[in-house]
């Protein structure tokens, strides 16, 4: 590059009139650069924000797809005292009186009593039992003491049923062992094989019961009900009880009934979603007359696309079996702006009274439910490789390219200045050279004999 600073030679400031002129040369180009630039940011903006808008909305019509979410049941307890309870949707409504006359224990049994826990007790195995699960062995050495033998219980890679723990009682140390297991089918077995001298391994672990083993007894309707642990889950048809007290003199009222809160949220959340979403759509391609400004999406297929599909979706009939139902039978209708408003009373009241599953095989019949297909409508534009993402690509390659076209104007535009340099350094060393011929030529005028120069 050439002089950047004032002319030398001609007192021109060359560095200003080449910026100049390349500005003047660039400007237009670098401005329709940056709206370019700046509209298409916004539509990738844009295309975000539907995205977001769709995935949000097909979250809510999963919800709707499962069947879960339909013909559930809840269940009340008059008291949480003595019991809990769950249902399934096979629980059929009604009332139920339950009485918890008995919880269900483990046993516990208890060795002789050792003059020492920490002194040996006699060479030999073990074999340890709960009901009618198979019997793990412990090998017993001649230094083993009571201790010992209680960490080799414990440890046993094969013993999943029982707990060894050493109570110092008033009388000394006793090994006692628990089931893991409620109810009188779970004993404990405990047979010990004296291979050493001596017979105080078998002395030892003559074992004495010192908490019996209990069934759970409760009744239902007055009818006996006996299980092996505290949980019955087979004494109600889709109800599973928790046993957590007993008194045979209280009474607990298990109401069983239909659980339409599920459901009408689950609606509630699409209705508001898809709202979210027609508004986002709105906003993207409509036109605020208050503010003057079009959206940024105005006139591009794809938002418009979406819309018009998913409302024709809305307004269709689907085959159940109480014959063709549309959304609007249920309590949701389509206002003039397009979007989604909730009769809730009326929803209630059709979700208490639909016995035949109407609702849940108008949202969630498997491809053909409303749900069903909205959510393969979304998924075909919010998934990995579907139409949002390539549009986003698209805009991507747009800003790739105008970051490559501004790279080759600047490369264009430092020629243009490095032969704009060129050119006015040639010219401000033609006017020094000229600028010196014509001092010199003045001098030598000066010095010829008889010339004098007139002072003004």
């Amino acid at each position: 590059m050439g002089l950047t600073s004032v002319g030398i030679g001609s007192g021109i400031d060359i560095g200003g009139i080449v910026t100049a002129l390349v500005n003047a040369e660039s400007a237009g180009k670098v401005a329709k650069f940056d709206v370019s630039e700046g509209k298409i940011n916004a539509q990738i903006s844009g295309i975000g924000a539907l995205k977001s808008a769709m995935s949000d909305f097909n979250d809510k019509l999963k919800a709707l797809t499962k069947p879960e979410t339909f013909g559930s049941q809840k269940v009340i307890t008059s008291t949480k005292d003595y019991l809990s309870a769950v249902v399934d949707k096979t629980a059929v409504s009604g009332s139920y009186q339950v009485k918890v006359e008995q919880l269900a224990q483990s046993q516990k049994v208890g060795s002789a009593v050792a003059t020492d826990a920490t002194l040996p007790i006699g060479e030999g195995s073990l074999s340890i039992g709960v009901g009618s699960g198979t019997a793990f062995n412990i090998d017993v050495s001649a230094t083993d003491s009571l201790t010992d033998i209680m960490k080799k219980i414990n440890s046993a890679d094969d013993n999943g049923d029982v707990t060894a723990t050493i109570v110092n009682g008033e009388l000394g140390p006793q090994l006692v062992l628990g089931s893991k297991k409620t109810g009188e089918d779970n004993l404990i077995s405990v047979t010990a094989i004296n291979t050493g001298a001596g017979t105080g391994l078998s002395d030892t672990f003559a074992m004495t019961e010192l908490t019996p083993a209990k069934n759970a007894i409760a009744y239902i309707d007055g009818v006996k009900v006996i299980g092996q642990s505290n949980s019955l889950n087979e004494a109600i048809t889709g109800v599973s009880l928790t046993l957590t007290a007993a008194d045979i003199a209280k009474t607990t009222t298990l109401t069983v009934s239909k659980d339409t809160t599920k459901t009408k949220t689950a609606i509630e959340g699409f209705v508001e979603s898809y709202n979210g979403l027609m508004k986002t759509v709105q906003d993207l391609t409509g036109y605020n007359p208050d503010t003057k400004k079009a959206g940024i999406l105005q006139g591009d297929a794809l938002p418009r696309s979406i819309q018009s599909q998913l409302r024709s979706m809305l307004s269709s009939g689907f085959e159940t079996s109480d014959g063709t139902q549309m959304l609007a039978n249920f309590g949701v209708k389509t206002t003039r702006d397009g979007l989604l408003e909730i009769d809730s009373s009326k929803l209630t009241e059709l979700i208490n009274n639909d016995n035949k599953g109407t609702i849940a095989e108008l949202f969630a019949k498997e491809d053909t439910g409303l749900a069903f297909k909205m959510s393969n409508l979304v998924d075909s534009y919010v998934k990995s490789g579907g139409s949002i993402e390539g549009r986003d690509s698209s805009l991507d390659e747009q800003l790739s390219r105008i970051a490559d076209s501004r790279v080759q104007l600047n490369t264009k535009m430092a020629a243009y200045s490095d032969r704009l340099y060129k050119q006015f350094n040639a010219m401000d060393l033609v006017v020094a050279n000229l600028n010196s011929q014509s001092s010199m030529l003045l001098s030598r005028l000066d010095s010829l004999p008889g010339v004098v120069r007139k002072n003004k």
